[in-house]
């Protein structure tokens, strides 16, 4: 379990692999001899292992854009396309949701032996499928819960409003009794833990939306670690599994899912990196608790009023929001910007907040450096008033968790009670303890 990557899933039925190889034979999915698709040797459920040694730059397999799985390739593209006004949604993932609704529960779907490898898409354990009871218990504190909030009002309202009128309105292709909230449930977390978003050209990220989500079989089936060893090319005839670095015969090829810390891991993909691992994890200080942070140290109603005009106009200058969050990373702030510029309004006299309105202006980066992300070996060199500030934001997040380090550290240092937990209780711990292992570091350097 230490070193599990991916959200555990039963396992199929025997055939369901050969016939899922046959049927990647048959789309002109290329997989390379020297790799294969195994249960065994892999950190978690499938995964792909090397048969040979590997060098970096090998080709492991090829997928025609033909096999992916979209609302374009689905047998339902031209009624898709038809309708495409009224699926219109914030998430953009109705058209790709409605495609597996339908290719996921015909009987000679083209795409069945693809999903013969997720029965029942049972497997899928986000934390959108754990009781509230447990969500609260486990990852309060962690922004999880909060997230998974919004997940289940945004799929409820969606399917409502979206989806069931669109089934209603083709009654020849849809059932309601078959295509439940329940299914639909169930594919939201299948996309978010298995679909692949192809990136933008630098020159296009400013102008376009960002690509919707497609299913790219084979490649979902590799497990994801930070420190990963292979990553998906993309040209406009294919996709391209290539290796990154020498692989011996024997080891599991990793992909990677992005740079991302083990909450959003969890609330993602249903898993965590082992701590210390995941070298891109990170906690979040809300940047309203930084403005809680400056009232908790007034003394007088002007105080007050003074920290309160400051967020406003933080908030009008777009470095702050009331659902934004600073993000603190194990070496630097990934915020650093924002939380520059919030610490220097909010250390602000009135006299000094008075002649920054009129300027209309501030100094950007830390230290005038115009940095975006700042080094946490930075932080001691702010002035002293703007540490007791991001200290007093540090410790009010930390008492916003259900237990403290010394509790996590306990439960991590005995081996009876660690062997207990299930993967649920794992996978928190692991969220847990990293944030706040972060979190205490950087106590440490505005100490």
């Amino acid at each position: 379990m230490a070193s599990a990557a991916k959200r555990a899933c039963p396992a199929p039925g025997p055939d369901a692999l050969s016939a899922f190889l046959e049927w990647c034979e048959r789309v002109g999915l290329a997989l390379s001899p020297k790799v294969c698709v195994s249960r065994e040797g892999t950190v978690a459920d499938y995964g792909l292992i090397a048969r040979e040694d590997l060098q970096a730059g090998e080709v492991l397999f090829t997928i025609p854009r033909t096999a992916l799985l979209s609302q374009h390739t689905s047998s339902l593209s031209s009624l898709l396309e038809k309708e495409q006004a009224s699926l219109k949604s914030q998430s953009g993932w109705v058209p790709l949701l409605i495609s597996l609704l339908h290719e996921s529960t015909t009987n000679n779907s083209h795409w069945g032996p693809y999903f013969s490898l997720w029965p029942d898409f049972s497997g899928l354990d986000h934390p959108m499928f754990w009781n509230e009871e447990e969500r609260r218990r486990l990852l309060q504190g962690t922004g999880v819960a909060e997230a998974v909030d919004k997940d289940i009002a945004n799929i409820q309202t969606e399917y409502s409003s979206i989806i069931l009128p669109f089934l209603k309105a083709h009654p020849e292709v849809f059932n309601p009794k078959v295509h439940t909230m329940e299914l639909y449930k169930k594919l939201v977390a299948f996309v978010m833990a298995y679909s692949f978003q192809e990136p933008l050209e630098e020159e296009e990220e400013d102008e376009e939306e960002p690509s919707p989500p497609v299913m790219v079989p084979m490649a979902d089936l590799l497990n994801h670690v930070a420190n990963h060893n292979a990553n998906l090319e993309y040209s406009p005839e294919c996709l391209k599994m290539v290796a990154l670095q020498p692989i011996c015969k024997g080891q599991e090829v990793f992909n990677t899912y992005g740079q991302m810390a083990n909450w959003q891991l969890l609330h993602m993909y249903g898993f965590a990196e082992p701590y210390p691992s995941n070298r891109n994890d990170a906690a979040d200080i809300q940047m309203s608790t930084l403005c809680k942070a400056a009232l908790q140290a007034t003394k007088t109603d002007a105080e007050q009023q003074l920290v309160l005009q400051q967020w406003d106009l933080l908030c009008q200058m777009e470095m702050v929001g009331e659902e934004g969050a600073f993000v603190i990373g194990w070496e630097k702030v990934f915020t650093g910007e924002e939380l520059t510029v919030a610490l220097k309004v909010l250390g602000m006299s009135a006299e000094e907040f008075k002649e920054f309105k009129e300027q209309e202006g501030w100094v950007d980066g830390m230290g005038e450096t115009g940095n975006t992300d700042v080094a946490l070996s930075m932080i001691p060199t702010l002035k002293s008033s703007w540490k007791k500030l991001l200290l007093d934001a540090t410790q009010l997040t930390l008492q916003a968790y259900s237990s403290d380090l010394k509790a996590e550290e306990g439960l991590l240092s005995d081996p009876q009670a660690f062997s207990k937990l299930n993967c649920r209780e794992w996978f928190a711990l692991q969220v847990r303890y990293g944030q706040k292992k972060i979190l205490h570091q950087l106590l440490e350097l505005v100490s």
